[in-house]
């Protein structure tokens, strides 16, 4: 069976709601090195993360999917204040974030920011969590 990796996560959750997704539709997928990263993080980038791999057959297919998630999981946020949802996940910018960057990056092998949030693209709203639409419009 010849198989392609199509996606790769850092995260053990964020990679079985999308191999659960695609399980869901009838599609044949695998993790390959979920128990790697799960059990030591600080590897997933030296083996490239958690691969979602499927058969070569099945990978424009599941790349639609994959399209598909993404968007519906992006219009499922507005912005409370220009009721745009385009979101981007950033570092969030300040000296306390900077400084970590640096340290950790001086006194390790990679740099770590402890805190990111969702930056909204029109109007530079931040926020923690993606805001959620209500019945009437916006959160």
């Amino acid at each position: 069976m010849n198989l392609v990796t199509v996606k790769t996560f850092d995260s053990y959750f964020s990679a079985n709601i999308i191999l659960t997704k695609l399980h869901s539709e009838g599609v044949e997928c695998y993790l390959k090195d979920e128990y790697t990263v799960t059990l030591d993080p600080i590897l997933s980038n030296a083996i490239g993360g958690i691969k979602l791999v499927v058969k070569a057959a099945d990978e424009s297919w599941v790349k639609e999917l994959l399209d598909r998630y993404e968007l519906d999981f992006i219009n499922a946020a507005t912005c409370p204040k220009c009721s745009n949802n385009k979101f981007t996940y950033i570092t969030k910018p300040g000296a306390t974030n900077y400084l970590t960057v640096f340290f950790t990056w001086i006194f390790s092998s990679y740099a770590v920011a402890p805190y990111y949030v969702y930056h909204c693209e029109n109007c530079g709203y931040e926020c923690d969590r993606l805001p959620e639409k209500t019945e009437e419009g916006v959160d």
